[in-house]
């Protein structure tokens, strides 16, 4: 704020957080039946975007059959004991940014 006296005005700050970028990708995983499958990613930054993983298209969350955790910048998704079913393409989200495998 700014007063003269007779005048004032006002003005704001606002400051956002820059976007996180996937500095380093997920790779391909082969595993057997009833094993785990271990995915891992890295960002520029620590976030506070929301960050997603997906089986296919369908959301994933942590649950008896799914890991997720966050270390700072790295990111993990474990698939446990998975099955012939678990097939198909892994991604990470998060902002604009996706990486699959």
């Amino acid at each position: 704020m700014c007063d003269t006296g007779d005048q004032q005005t006002t003005a704001s700050v606002l400051v956002k957080e820059p976007a996180a970028t996937i500095v380093e990708m997920l790779k391909d995983v082969t595993t057997y039946e009833g094993e785990d499958a271990v995915f891992e990613c890295r960002l520029s930054r620590e976030t506070t975007q929301d960050a997603q993983w997906f089986l296919g298209d369908v959301p994933l969350q942590s649950n008896e059959m799914n890991e997720l955790g966050v270390q700072g910048t790295r990111h993990t998704l474990i698939l446990r004991k998975v099955t012939l079913e678990d097939c198909g393409p892994i991604s990470f989200k998060v902002g604009q940014h996706t990486s699959v495998a």
